[in-house]
Protein backbone atom coordinates (compact mmCIF):
# COMPACT_ATOMS: atom_id res chain seq x y z
CA UNK A 1 0.00 0.00 0.00
CA UNK A 2 2.72 2.37 0.65
CA UNK A 3 4.22 2.02 -2.56
CA UNK A 4 0.57 2.79 -4.01
CA UNK A 5 -0.09 5.62 -1.96
CA UNK A 6 3.31 7.58 -3.07
CA UNK A 7 2.46 7.34 -6.41
CA UNK A 8 -1.27 8.75 -5.69
CA UNK A 9 0.01 11.58 -3.96
CA UNK A 10 2.27 12.35 -6.75
CA UNK A 11 -0.99 12.41 -9.18
CA UNK A 12 -0.08 8.60 -10.90
CA UNK A 13 -3.11 7.06 -11.60
CA UNK A 14 -3.21 3.27 -11.04
CA UNK A 15 -3.82 0.36 -13.55
CA UNK A 16 -7.16 -1.49 -13.16
CA UNK A 17 -5.52 -4.66 -12.11
CA UNK A 18 -4.17 -2.50 -9.26
CA UNK A 19 -7.44 -0.93 -8.49
CA UNK A 20 -8.41 -4.62 -8.38
CA UNK A 21 -5.97 -5.94 -6.05
CA UNK A 22 -6.30 -2.82 -3.55
CA UNK A 23 -9.51 -3.45 -3.29
CA UNK A 24 -8.97 -7.75 -2.35
CA UNK A 25 -6.55 -6.48 -0.02
CA UNK A 26 -8.86 -4.33 1.43
CA UNK A 27 -11.27 -7.43 1.91
CA UNK A 28 -8.51 -9.44 3.50
CA UNK A 29 -7.34 -7.36 5.89
CA UNK A 30 -4.08 -6.39 4.65
CA UNK A 31 -4.27 -2.64 5.28
CA UNK A 32 -4.86 -0.64 8.43
CA UNK A 33 -7.45 1.57 9.13
CA UNK A 34 -5.01 4.33 8.41
CA UNK A 35 -4.05 3.16 5.46
CA UNK A 36 -7.55 2.45 4.22
CA UNK A 37 -8.46 6.24 5.02
CA UNK A 38 -5.67 7.25 3.42
CA UNK A 39 -6.64 6.14 0.26
CA UNK A 40 -10.25 6.82 0.36
CA UNK A 41 -9.09 10.68 0.72
CA UNK A 42 -7.06 10.44 -2.08
CA UNK A 43 -9.79 9.72 -4.47
CA UNK A 44 -12.07 12.87 -2.28
CA UNK A 45 -9.07 15.33 -3.70
CA UNK A 46 -8.94 14.02 -7.67
CA UNK A 47 -10.68 12.68 -10.29
CA UNK A 48 -11.01 8.44 -10.38
CA UNK A 49 -10.25 6.93 -13.98
CA UNK A 50 -12.43 4.59 -15.62
CA UNK A 51 -9.66 1.95 -14.91
CA UNK A 52 -9.37 2.14 -11.53
CA UNK A 53 -13.47 2.17 -11.29
CA UNK A 54 -13.48 -0.87 -13.52
CA UNK A 55 -11.22 -2.40 -11.23
CA UNK A 56 -13.20 -1.34 -8.21
CA UNK A 57 -16.22 -2.66 -9.35
CA UNK A 58 -14.89 -6.01 -10.90
CA UNK A 59 -13.23 -6.69 -7.15
CA UNK A 60 -16.46 -6.17 -5.73
CA UNK A 61 -18.38 -8.17 -8.32
CA UNK A 62 -15.92 -11.48 -7.71
CA UNK A 63 -16.32 -11.11 -3.65
CA UNK A 64 -19.51 -10.82 -3.90
CA UNK A 65 -22.09 -13.26 -2.93
CA UNK A 66 -24.48 -13.28 -6.04
CA UNK A 67 -28.30 -14.38 -5.80
CA UNK A 68 -29.56 -15.61 -8.65
CA UNK A 69 -32.54 -13.58 -9.59
CA UNK A 70 -32.04 -13.57 -13.66
CA UNK A 71 -35.54 -15.14 -14.09
CA UNK A 72 -37.56 -12.33 -12.92
CA UNK A 73 -36.53 -9.45 -15.45
CA UNK A 74 -35.44 -7.13 -12.58
CA UNK A 75 -34.56 -3.79 -12.51
CA UNK A 76 -32.40 -1.92 -9.45
CA UNK A 77 -33.29 1.74 -8.86
CA UNK A 78 -30.03 3.04 -7.06
CA UNK A 79 -28.67 6.34 -6.77
CA UNK A 80 -24.69 7.39 -5.83
CA UNK A 81 -26.11 9.28 -2.97
CA UNK A 82 -23.20 11.66 -2.28
CA UNK A 83 -25.05 14.90 -4.05
CA UNK A 84 -25.05 16.75 -0.95
CA UNK A 85 -28.99 17.59 -1.48
CA UNK A 86 -30.69 15.47 1.30
CA UNK A 87 -34.32 14.38 -0.45
CA UNK A 88 -36.32 12.14 1.28
CA UNK A 89 -35.77 8.67 -0.14
CA UNK A 90 -37.28 8.91 -3.95
CA UNK A 91 -35.55 5.96 -5.10
CA UNK A 92 -36.66 3.68 -2.46
CA UNK A 93 -40.18 4.79 -2.97
CA UNK A 94 -39.76 4.85 -6.75
CA UNK A 95 -38.46 1.41 -6.03
CA UNK A 96 -42.41 0.34 -4.31
CA UNK A 97 -44.30 2.22 -7.14
CA UNK A 98 -41.88 0.64 -9.46
CA UNK A 99 -43.28 -3.16 -8.28
CA UNK A 100 -47.00 -1.83 -8.06
CA UNK A 101 -46.61 -1.21 -11.44
CA UNK A 102 -45.67 -5.06 -12.31
CA UNK A 103 -42.07 -4.39 -13.06
CA UNK A 104 -40.00 -6.54 -10.58
CA UNK A 105 -37.57 -4.81 -8.34
CA UNK A 106 -34.07 -6.05 -6.87
CA UNK A 107 -33.24 -2.72 -4.79
CA UNK A 108 -29.96 -2.52 -3.87
CA UNK A 109 -29.25 -0.23 -0.67
CA UNK A 110 -27.35 0.94 2.51
CA UNK A 111 -27.29 2.52 5.59
CA UNK A 112 -26.39 6.80 4.93
CA UNK A 113 -22.77 7.50 4.91
CA UNK A 114 -22.95 11.15 3.54
CA UNK A 115 -26.67 11.33 3.79
CA UNK A 116 -28.94 11.58 7.42
CA UNK A 117 -31.01 8.41 5.95
CA UNK A 118 -30.30 5.77 3.40
CA UNK A 119 -32.71 3.16 1.96
CA UNK A 120 -32.03 0.86 4.89
CA UNK A 121 -32.16 2.68 7.46
CA UNK A 122 -35.70 3.65 6.56
CA UNK A 123 -36.89 -0.04 5.41
CA UNK A 124 -35.15 -0.93 9.07
CA UNK A 125 -36.97 1.44 10.59
CA UNK A 126 -40.32 0.98 8.85
CA UNK A 127 -39.95 -3.21 9.73
CA UNK A 128 -38.51 -4.68 6.73
CA UNK A 129 -36.73 -7.32 7.16
CA UNK A 130 -33.20 -7.82 5.53
CA UNK A 131 -31.76 -11.17 4.39
CA UNK A 132 -29.33 -13.19 1.90
CA UNK A 133 -31.23 -16.13 1.62
CA UNK A 134 -31.83 -16.72 -1.98
CA UNK A 135 -35.48 -18.36 -0.94
CA UNK A 136 -36.43 -15.30 0.99
CA UNK A 137 -35.28 -13.33 -1.95
CA UNK A 138 -37.13 -15.23 -4.33
CA UNK A 139 -40.55 -15.45 -2.28
CA UNK A 140 -40.22 -11.07 -1.74
CA UNK A 141 -40.15 -11.04 -5.62
CA UNK A 142 -43.44 -13.69 -6.09
CA UNK A 143 -45.15 -11.87 -3.41
CA UNK A 144 -44.35 -8.15 -3.74
CA UNK A 145 -42.49 -7.60 -6.56
CA UNK A 146 -39.23 -6.34 -4.90
CA UNK A 147 -36.74 -7.95 -2.85
CA UNK A 148 -34.34 -5.75 -0.77
CA UNK A 149 -30.56 -6.69 -0.88
CA UNK A 150 -28.87 -4.77 1.78
CA UNK A 151 -25.69 -4.15 1.06
CA UNK A 152 -23.28 -5.43 4.06
CA UNK A 153 -25.00 -8.93 4.03
CA UNK A 154 -23.77 -9.37 0.62
CA UNK A 155 -20.60 -7.67 0.38
CA UNK A 156 -18.27 -8.87 3.37
CA UNK A 157 -15.56 -8.11 1.34
CA UNK A 158 -16.45 -4.31 2.86
CA UNK A 159 -16.71 -5.12 6.37
CA UNK A 160 -13.43 -3.08 6.84
CA UNK A 161 -14.12 -0.35 4.75
CA UNK A 162 -17.84 0.36 6.74
CA UNK A 163 -16.64 2.30 9.68
CA UNK A 164 -14.26 4.19 7.99
CA UNK A 165 -16.59 4.97 5.93
CA UNK A 166 -18.87 5.93 8.56
CA UNK A 167 -16.34 7.93 10.50
CA UNK A 168 -15.56 10.14 7.43
CA UNK A 169 -19.11 11.01 6.57
CA UNK A 170 -18.31 12.55 3.57
CA UNK A 171 -18.89 10.54 -0.20
CA UNK A 172 -16.18 8.24 -1.63
CA UNK A 173 -15.88 6.51 -4.49
CA UNK A 174 -17.90 3.11 -2.81
CA UNK A 175 -20.88 6.14 -3.56
CA UNK A 176 -19.70 5.92 -6.96
CA UNK A 177 -19.66 2.13 -7.04
CA UNK A 178 -23.06 1.15 -5.30
CA UNK A 179 -25.14 1.06 -7.85
CA UNK A 180 -23.23 -1.20 -9.88
CA UNK A 181 -22.08 -3.78 -7.65
CA UNK A 182 -26.02 -5.16 -7.15
CA UNK A 183 -25.14 -9.27 -5.84
CA UNK A 184 -28.06 -9.96 -8.21
CA UNK A 185 -26.65 -8.96 -11.19
CA UNK A 186 -30.14 -7.44 -12.74
CA UNK A 187 -30.31 -7.04 -16.69
CA UNK A 188 -32.27 -3.71 -15.99
CA UNK A 189 -30.27 -0.78 -14.52
CA UNK A 190 -31.25 2.84 -13.37
CA UNK A 191 -29.32 4.80 -11.64
CA UNK A 192 -28.35 8.64 -10.68
CA UNK A 193 -25.58 9.96 -10.39
CA UNK A 194 -24.13 12.85 -8.71
CA UNK A 195 -22.11 14.87 -11.83
CA UNK A 196 -21.99 14.48 -15.37
CA UNK A 197 -18.27 13.20 -15.08
CA UNK A 198 -19.56 10.43 -13.94
CA UNK A 199 -22.61 10.10 -15.93
CA UNK A 200 -20.62 9.82 -18.76
CA UNK A 201 -18.27 7.05 -17.20
CA UNK A 202 -20.86 4.68 -16.32
CA UNK A 203 -22.26 4.72 -19.78
CA UNK A 204 -19.40 4.13 -21.41
CA UNK A 205 -18.70 0.86 -18.92
CA UNK A 206 -22.86 -0.22 -18.99
CA UNK A 207 -22.10 -0.29 -22.74
CA UNK A 208 -19.52 -3.08 -22.68
CA UNK A 209 -22.60 -4.72 -20.98
CA UNK A 210 -25.76 -6.66 -21.87
CA UNK A 211 -27.24 -4.31 -19.59
CA UNK A 212 -30.60 -2.76 -20.39
CA UNK A 213 -29.78 0.83 -18.85
CA UNK A 214 -30.83 4.13 -17.81
CA UNK A 215 -28.25 7.14 -16.51
CA UNK A 216 -29.76 9.92 -15.11
CA UNK A 217 -28.01 13.48 -13.79
CA UNK A 218 -29.97 16.44 -12.62
CA UNK A 219 -27.92 19.53 -13.73
CA UNK A 220 -28.89 21.10 -10.97
CA UNK A 221 -26.98 18.50 -8.92
CA UNK A 222 -29.18 15.82 -7.89
CA UNK A 223 -28.36 12.19 -8.34
CA UNK A 224 -31.79 11.64 -9.70
CA UNK A 225 -34.75 13.43 -11.77
CA UNK A 226 -35.31 16.09 -9.59
CA UNK A 227 -37.95 18.06 -11.52
CA UNK A 228 -36.28 21.55 -10.40
CA UNK A 229 -34.50 22.10 -13.70
CA UNK A 230 -33.32 19.83 -16.67
CA UNK A 231 -31.97 16.59 -16.13
CA UNK A 232 -29.98 14.54 -18.50
CA UNK A 233 -30.96 10.73 -18.84
CA UNK A 234 -28.19 8.72 -20.44
CA UNK A 235 -29.86 5.28 -22.20
CA UNK A 236 -28.80 2.34 -24.65
CA UNK A 237 -28.88 4.20 -27.74
CA UNK A 238 -29.87 7.59 -26.79
CA UNK A 239 -29.11 10.34 -24.58
CA UNK A 240 -31.71 13.05 -23.79
CA UNK A 241 -32.52 16.17 -21.20
CA UNK A 242 -35.45 16.08 -19.79
CA UNK A 243 -37.25 19.09 -18.02
CA UNK A 244 -40.80 18.96 -16.39
CA UNK A 245 -42.73 19.36 -19.52
CA UNK A 246 -41.63 15.69 -20.49
CA UNK A 247 -43.12 14.21 -17.83
CA UNK A 248 -46.43 16.47 -18.26
CA UNK A 249 -45.47 18.37 -15.07
CA UNK A 250 -44.72 21.90 -13.75
CA UNK A 251 -41.43 22.15 -11.93
CA UNK A 252 -41.00 22.73 -8.51
CA UNK A 253 -38.39 24.52 -5.79
CA UNK A 254 -35.75 22.64 -4.30
CA UNK A 255 -37.49 23.10 -0.84
CA UNK A 256 -40.15 20.46 -1.93
CA UNK A 257 -38.23 17.94 -1.84
CA UNK A 258 -36.42 17.82 1.04
CA UNK A 259 -36.23 14.96 3.70
CA UNK A 260 -36.65 14.69 6.96
CA UNK A 261 -34.02 15.88 9.94
CA UNK A 262 -34.26 12.65 11.38
CA UNK A 263 -34.80 8.47 10.33
CA UNK A 264 -38.37 8.82 12.39
CA UNK A 265 -39.35 11.86 9.96
CA UNK A 266 -37.35 10.58 6.40
CA UNK A 267 -39.94 7.05 7.55
CA UNK A 268 -42.81 9.59 8.28
CA UNK A 269 -42.36 11.22 4.54
CA UNK A 270 -42.04 8.04 3.02
CA UNK A 271 -45.31 6.60 4.43
CA UNK A 272 -47.08 9.63 3.48
CA UNK A 273 -45.99 9.77 -0.03
CA UNK A 274 -46.81 5.83 -0.42
CA UNK A 275 -50.16 6.58 1.61
CA UNK A 276 -51.04 8.90 -1.33
CA UNK A 277 -50.84 11.57 1.13
CA UNK A 278 -47.40 13.46 -0.54
CA UNK A 279 -47.73 17.02 -1.74
CA UNK A 280 -48.04 17.05 -5.44
CA UNK A 281 -44.00 17.62 -5.52
CA UNK A 282 -43.25 14.46 -4.07
CA UNK A 283 -45.56 12.58 -5.88
CA UNK A 284 -44.48 14.07 -9.16
CA UNK A 285 -40.53 13.11 -8.57
CA UNK A 286 -41.54 9.70 -7.28
CA UNK A 287 -43.51 9.00 -10.02
CA UNK A 288 -40.94 10.49 -12.71
CA UNK A 289 -38.16 8.66 -11.02
CA UNK A 290 -40.00 5.17 -11.48
CA UNK A 291 -41.60 6.73 -14.74
CA UNK A 292 -38.09 6.18 -16.17
CA UNK A 293 -37.44 2.79 -14.28
CA UNK A 294 -40.61 1.33 -16.09
CA UNK A 295 -39.68 3.14 -19.56
CA UNK A 296 -36.08 1.70 -19.32
CA UNK A 297 -37.77 -2.38 -18.50
CA UNK A 298 -40.66 -2.07 -20.99
CA UNK A 299 -38.98 0.70 -23.69
CA UNK A 300 -41.32 3.41 -23.14
CA UNK A 301 -41.25 6.98 -23.26
CA UNK A 302 -40.85 9.16 -19.86
CA UNK A 303 -44.03 9.87 -20.08
CA UNK A 304 -45.73 7.04 -21.00
CA UNK A 305 -43.40 5.40 -17.93
CA UNK A 306 -44.82 8.42 -15.35
CA UNK A 307 -48.70 7.65 -16.67
CA UNK A 308 -47.97 4.14 -15.24
CA UNK A 309 -46.27 5.30 -12.07
CA UNK A 310 -48.90 7.40 -10.74
CA UNK A 311 -51.33 4.88 -11.10
CA UNK A 312 -49.33 2.50 -9.78
CA UNK A 313 -48.97 5.38 -6.98
CA UNK A 314 -52.56 6.97 -6.36
CA UNK A 315 -54.46 3.54 -6.78
CA UNK A 316 -52.25 2.04 -3.79
CA UNK A 317 -50.23 -0.76 -5.24
CA UNK A 318 -46.81 0.82 -4.84
CA UNK A 319 -48.19 0.45 -0.60
CA UNK A 320 -49.66 -2.36 -1.36
CA UNK A 321 -46.56 -3.96 -2.45
CA UNK A 322 -44.96 -2.46 0.93
CA UNK A 323 -47.64 -4.11 2.96
CA UNK A 324 -46.77 -7.47 1.17
CA UNK A 325 -42.86 -7.42 1.83
CA UNK A 326 -43.58 -6.63 5.51
CA UNK A 327 -45.98 -9.20 5.95
CA UNK A 328 -42.74 -11.62 4.94
CA UNK A 329 -40.85 -10.28 7.82
CA UNK A 330 -43.47 -11.34 10.61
Amino acid sequence: MKEILNRLINHETISKEEAKNVLVNISNGSYNTSQIAAFLTVYMMRSITIEELEGFRDALLDLCLAVDLKDYNAIDLCGTGGDGKDTFNISTLASFVTAGAGVHVTKHGNYGVSSKCGSSNVMEYLGIKFSNNQDFLKKSIDKAGICILHAPLFHPAMKNVAPIRKELAVKTFFNMLGPMVNPAFPKNQMVGVFNLELARMYGYLYQNTDKNYTILHALDGYDEISLTGPAKAIRNQTEQMLSAQDFGVKEHAQAAITGGDSIEASAKIFVNVLSGKGTEAQNNVVCANAGMAIATVKELTPIEGFELAKESLLSGKGMEAFKKLKDLTI
